[in-house]
């Protein structure tokens, strides 16, 4: 006969809550739905988006154009809907960027609404952050809790490489919000197996792909086997179902590469980044394997195939834990993959009570895990080009797997959670340590702060358990001792060993209490209680104060150039673990302004990543270097910059505004004065182009300036052969461009369109014409 509860008693809590589940985390829990939000989680969600909203609004002009390669053909989408369906550099259409256009969709809708603006440029990208912690936000509440939910979009928030990419205008924020809806969607085909959940995952990874190729699908193998084995329909279905996702992702991806492969290339633009005008070979070649390989055409250097990397820094296992990428997402990169492993243990040894539930939240570690674990070793292994701001890929995956692997093993309780809790806590502030340790003159309080209050919180989850273990004595002992202190004893009320109880409900600390403790009046398992509740609000601040830290100094620090890092500079920058590169401490900051940096000796063509402000391949941040005086070594800091690299001559040379070397003007734009400017607006409407230049930043400058066509020749590198110089012939004879800008060289090789060739002819044909520091040839007259 089954036992009846006697008059008054109270209900018995539910399963989640007798397994050890704080109330704020209990309640009936189905795999279709999250919980209802209770009176404090809404307001809770609306504060972290507005805070969210807040910090990557905060100065957001202050970066200007940003990266102005991109933000020149948002300009051209903006005035011309042929080159915004394409994604042209310019408006009456030369060449595309290197990427399929939809990142840049949303910026030039903007800027079509708004005017051409910072502004208008990059909020669209600030909203799509507060997006990406929305959608994570309800993706770990629905299984795991509000607190899983709120922890999980929080650390998305404030990882500083996050930070900065959602307050930029390169592809990757919009790749990062699409990549974490598509496992979102996922998400839900594996609680209910609906297919519509499944095809719309396919949408988001189809629009991915739009955005930036191949690595959209990076993660799409561990999440259709996670469906194959987990999804909750039978075997034949789950296979339909995933034909379906398959089916959905060639469509919304494969209208476009098929309108652009079948349009007469006579009528479009260029294909910016490939060697035959083919989108095709730009996805698969430069786009694609090319950057795992390093064997990239047209590029400006990779790895080459060279073993241990090349001149995007050593590969390996500890790669993203290096001086360059550390800083970046590696914060909470260790914590993660002790949850994950530690989420999946105890889920995998589930009780068939609640079987079904935990079997959903396991395939939410699996697909989680599988995801950060694809992007993980792709990164640590690639040998072609691989920039820092690439691993804000890595953040919601991280972010997600902290939020559900606190909440998972605080709710379970007992010593085992409590343990792996505490050693997470004191990995993390271990970690941050060292991280903080590496930029030992940028708030140098903060890493002993972080230490200390991390080995205190740790031991704070670690109190309880010993006090429980201490307090275990034989059951007529506890009993006499209860009484003499004045405790009331319930009548043969016992809990279990490891249970975390506190009045006969369930604790929030996974400590486990005394075996038959009474479950009332206990003023030390109140105590202990409050303890482990403190030290998990303790462990969970010092485990983000670093991050946070560095996303403030992001947020504070104007950001332009092709390349950028988060947060202050750090010691081995070049030549630290994984960089590839020989090196010393670097103390440029990314540039106070869009354009200008600083490097060394004039025509010094120094391998990528040495020298200069802004992190190059090797390693060193901030904007990038300005042209260089002929003669000498050292610094030369440009105006607007903040600091400067200390104890290292010379540089990039070439590297910079109009720099002397062979790569001038590459991976940032230049300065435009107004009579340069007025140069340029004066009779512009008369030709198809304004001017031409080598390079697509040192044309993204003047376009951006005047808003007027610039041809950028040989395309981002320089090295594409676009036009070429019979073709360019023809464009100067049919009276379509006005004037070409004098200096830089482009990338290795000039491109098999020779831009050096089209440079030549220029210099030996026209008149050339000088406005201040700017040199141009007007191709309207010969000299």
């Amino acid at each position: 006969m089954t036992p009846q509860p006697r008059p008054g008693t109270p209900a018995p809590p539910p399963p989640a809550a007798r397994e050890g589940a704080p109330a704020s985390l209990t309640g009936p829990r189905t795999p279709l739905a999250p919980e209802p939000l209770a009176r404090w989680q809404r307001p809770a969600l609306l504060a972290l988006l507005l805070v969210t909203a807040a910090l990557y609004l905060w100065s957001l002009s202050a970066s200007g154009y940003a990266n102005q390669f991109y933000s020149a053909a948002v300009q051209a989408g903006s005035e011309s809907w042929k080159a915004f369906f394409f994604g042209s550099s310019d408006a009456a259409n030369s060449l595309t960027v290197d990427k399929p256009p939809a990142a840049l969709w949303p910026m030039a809708l903007s800027v079509r609404l708004f005017g051409l603006s910072s502004w208008a440029i990059l909020v669209p990208e600030a909203l799509m952050g507060v997006a990406a912690v929305g959608v994570l936000h309800r993706a770990v509440r629905r299984r795991f809790g509000a607190g899983a939910g709120l922890l999980a979009g929080g650390a998305l928030a404030v990882t500083p490489v996050a930070a900065l990419m959602f307050r930029f205008n390169n592809p990757d924020a919009l790749l990062c919000l699409l990549m974490v809806c598509a496992i979102a969607c996922v998400l839900r085909a594996l609680a209910d197996g609906r297919t519509k959940w499944l095809v719309l995952a396919g949408v988001c990874f189809g629009l991915g792909f739009l955005t930036k190729t191949l690595q959209a699908w990076l993660i799409l193998p561990p999440l259709a086997v996670v469906h194959a084995c987990c999804a909750p329909v039978a075997p034949r279905r789950r296979f339909g179902q995933l034909l379906l996702a398959g089916l959905a992702i060639v469509v919304s991806a494969g209208w476009w590469v098929a309108l652009v492969e079948l349009w007469p290339a006579a009528s479009r633009p260029y294909i910016g980044g490939s060697q035959h005008n083919s989108f095709l070979e730009l996805t698969f070649g430069y786009n694609g394997f090319g950057r795992i390989t390093g064997n990239e055409t047209g590029s400006v250097g990779g790895g080459g195939g060279r073993p241990g990397g090349g001149g995007w820094g050593e590969t390996g296992i500890t790669r993203l834990f290096s001086s360059d990428m550390g800083g970046q997402i590696s914060w909470l990169l260790p914590a993660a993959l002790i949850l994950l492993v530690a989420g999946v243990t105890v889920l995998w040894r589930a009780r068939r009570a609640v079987a079904a539930e935990q079997a959903g939240q396991r395939a939410e570690f699996l697909v989680w895990g599988g995801a950060l674990l694809m992007t993980f070793t792709t990164f640590s292994f690639m040998s072609g080009i691989f920039h820092q701001y690439y691993n804000i890929a890595l953040a919601p995956y991280i972010a997600a797997l902290v939020g559900m692997g606190a909440a998972l093993l605080w709710r379970r309780g007992g010593r085992s959670a409590a343990l792996v809790l505490a050693g997470t806590v004191a990995v993390t502030a271990g970690w941050s340590f060292v991280l903080l340790n590496r930029s030992p003159d940028w708030l140098p309080w903060l890493r002993w702060t972080v230490a200390a209050l991390g080995l205190l919180a740790a031991l704070g989850l670690l109190l309880p358990v010993r006090a429980g273990v201490a307090e275990r004595k034989p059951a007529a002992a506890r009993k006499e001792a209860a009484a003499g202190e004045g405790l009331p004893v319930a009548d043969g009320a016992r809990v279990a060993e490891g249970s975390p109880v506190v009045d006969g409900a369930s604790s929030a600390t996974g400590v486990a209490a005394s075996d038959g403790v009474p479950a009332s009046g206990r003023v030390s398992v109140r105590a202990r209680r409050r303890v482990a509740v403190f030290a998990a609000g303790l462990g969970v601040a010092t485990a983000l104060a670093g991050p946070v830290a560095y996303t403030l100094d992001t947020v504070n620090t104007p950001k332009g150039g092709s390349i950028i890092t988060a947060g202050p500079t750090v010691q081995g920058g070049m030549g630290g673990p994984g960089s590839g590169f020989p090196g010393g401490r670097m103390r440029a900051r990314n540039g106070g302004v869009p354009g200008v940096g600083q490097g060394g000796a004039a025509g010094q063509a120094l391998p990528p990543g040495q020298g200069g402000q802004g992190r190059m391949p090797g390693g060193t941040q901030g904007a990038h270097p300005p042209p260089q005086r002929a003669g000498k070594q050292g610094q030369f800091p440009a105006p607007g910059t903040r600091g400067r690299q200390a104890g290292r001559p010379g540089g990039m040379g070439g590297f910079g505004e109009r720099g002397a070397g062979r790569m001038g003007g590459l991976l940032n734009g230049s300065k435009v004065s107004d009579r340069a400017k007025a140069l340029l607006e004066k009779d512009a409407d008369d030709y198809t182009w304004a001017a031409a230049a080598i390079g697509s930043q040192n044309a993204a400058s003047y376009q951006l300036a005047t808003e007027k066509p610039v041809m950028a020749i040989g395309g981002f590198n320089g090295s594409d052969p676009s036009p070429t110089l019979a073709r360019f012939k023809e464009y100067v004879a049919d009276g379509k461009i006005h004037y070409f800008l004098a200096g830089g060289q482009g990338g290795p090789g000039g491109g098999r369109g020779g831009s050096s060739q089209i440079t030549s002819w220029v210099a030996k044909t026209f008149q050339k014409v000088t406005v201040g520091d700017a040199t141009f040839y007007d191709l309207t007259r010969k000299g």
